[in-house]
């Protein structure tokens, strides 16, 4: 007979750790699936995960109940996602020079012929994802949490701690910087 997430946690609180295991098993493909939104390489996505994990266990006694376990938990790996991207911040700047030849070519289309641009969705997503990592941590989160996640501002407040009026005052300034980057791309490729 399978527990139910209040029954475990109950459990875990009550000293028996071995009870944390099923919520891991659980929730582990949505909490990796989040963290590889916000860090590209294996094993920095491994480090977010297990820091998630950690801070779930460790901050289990906060949880009230009063929402549902996996609502409590994805607010603590967006935010922990968000502390990774502020620590990691020391510009992992690719120039934009290097761009992959598919990027070059849809960037090259979009400019010539506007309208077609749409049609090669695989290197827009690569150069999405490129000038994803240009872009402040709080206009990466806000960007991938509104524009990719396709979340509610309402929700975003919730999962991050703003405000609303914050979440709204970002997404508009990450808007404008990821303008900023994509005209620097298309300046520096067509100068």
């Amino acid at each position: 007979m399978e527990r139910t997430d209040a029954e475990l946690i109950a459990a875990v609180l009550q000293g028996d750790a071995a009870s944390f295991e099923p919520l891991v098993v659980k929730y582990s493909p949505r909490v990796f699936a989040t963290a590889r939104r916000y860090a590209r390489r294996e094993s920095e996505i491994e480090d977010i995960v297990q820091e998630i994990w950690l801070k779930s266990f460790n901050k289990l006694a906060s949880f009230r109940g009063d929402a549902p376990f996996e609502h409590w938990l994805m607010r603590l790996t967006v935010r922990t996602c968000y502390d990774f991207l502020r620590g990691h911040q020391r510009n992992r700047e690719t120039a934009f020079s290097q761009l992959t030849e598919p990027e070059a070519d849809w960037l090259d289309r979009c400019v010539t012929h506007p309208n077609e641009a749409g049609d090669h969705a695989s290197a827009a997503r690569q150069l999405v994802e490129r000038l994803l990592e240009h872009l402040s941590p709080p206009a990466r989160l806000v960007i991938t949490l509104l524009e990719i996640e396709e979340r509610s501002v309402k929700e975003i407040a919730e999962l991050t701690g703003w405000s609303v009026p914050l979440v709204k005052v970002r997404a508009f300034r990450a808007r404008a910087e990821m303008k900023k980057c994509l005209a620097k791309l298309a300046q520096h490729k067509y100068l």
